[in-house]
């Protein structure tokens, strides 16, 4: 196999902030090409600053390691994923995008989408929402109205989030989503959902910091509203520990490394009887190509990580109106432009 890399800085349309006061005007996103033969697959991992992993760590592991990851003998995905994961213990976003590049190639070994070497029909009409970063109240009810959508996830974790939902819900009749980013204590919880739920949220996500176990175990049990996991939520192994303090995951390939485990933590959550869904960390076309393959899986989507950017990276996935199409092409479905 040969291995090569790619790091680009993506604008996004507005500047996205979130809880915390967290503000990006680019995203900076790793590309691996991964190629065997006449096969080529393509994968990307987005940088996010609060873990601590970046572009140029990315890319100094894997020059490190590179002459490992090239003279695996390649045959599944699977086994490729474990190695890469004892390869590079501490960098889960290298390995997701060297994983979703073994899947996009191996797809096209087989010359089947990924969805259906995943045992799935392509049958799921999960819509994708749109998110509305932190902001002035005026213009975030901008941004919304810029681009009508039904759904609409709106980041939340200031003093004014109730106005703020108040608002946006006087300007729209779609349904709204809330995701805290770890930004309330117990205490603001307990008073906001209920006031979120008369405003007709339909869920919220990661209320309350992500340690902060002995709070959700309270709030699971209060709350009028689903309650979704999503930095409490990172590994396979940390499915189970979300049982009966979310009613709910919310997996991001770049964080658990990859479509590989991602698989098995869908497969965990069900038979725990909790919901899944699958989140954005603002990934070109490449990545959300990857999460539109899971949709027949999944009860919810945040796939809206090309829409928010001004540049993309790649084709094959139309979004319009939250409805998601993917390509008919095998493995990730996706052409990619001259990188």
């Amino acid at each position: 196999m040969k291995v090569t890399y790619q790091i680009h800085q993506l604008p996004f349309k507005h500047p996205f902030t979130i809880s915390g006061g967290r503000t990006k005007t680019h995203q900076p996103t790793f590309i691996v090409e991964l190629s065997l033969g006449p096969f080529t697959g393509y994968g990307e991992a987005p940088a996010i600053t609060y873990y601590n992993i970046t572009v140029d760590q990315m890319a100094a592991d894997l020059e490190r390691k590179k002459t490992f990851v090239e003279k695996f003998a390649f045959t599944h995905p699977d086994r490729y994923w474990h190695y890469l994961h004892h390869l590079f213990p501490n960098n889960p976003f290298l390995v997701c995008a060297l994983d979703m590049a073994a899947w996009d190639m191996f797809g096209k070994m087989q010359s089947r989408p990924l969805y259906e070497l995943w045992g799935t029909e392509w049958k799921n009409e999960v819509k994708t929402d749109y998110t509305i970063g932190i902001d002035s109240i005026d213009k975030m009810v901008i941004k919304m109205k810029e681009t009508p959508w039904p759904i609409y996830k709106v980041k939340l974790g200031t003093p004014e989030d109730i106005s703020i939902i108040r608002t946006l819900r006087e300007n729209t009749d779609s349904v709204l989503r809330v995701d805290a980013n770890a930004g309330w204590e117990l205490e603001d919880a307990l008073k906001l959902i209920p006031q979120l739920k008369d405003l007709g949220v339909e869920f919220v996500e990661q209320p309350l910091a992500k340690d902060n176990w002995e709070g959700m175990q309270v709030l699971f049990k209060e709350s009028p509203l689903p309650l979704f996991a999503d930095e409490s939520c990172v590994f396979e192994q940390d499915v189970e520990k979300c049982y009966e303090h979310f009613h709910g995951i919310n997996i991001k390939l770049t964080k658990c490394s990859g479509p590989t485990p991602a698989l098995r933590m869908i497969e965990k959550a069900r038979s725990l009887g909790m919901q899944v869904m699958m989140g954005s960390m603002n990934e070109s076309t490449i990545g959300s190509a990857a999460i539109a393959q899971f949709l027949p899986q999944l009860d919810h989507v945040d796939c809206d990580g090309p829409l928010l950017l001004s540049e993309d990276l790649a084709k094959g996935v139309t979004i319009e109106f939250g409805n998601i199409a993917i390509s008919p092409n095998p493995g990730l479905g996706i052409s990619v432009g001259n990188l």
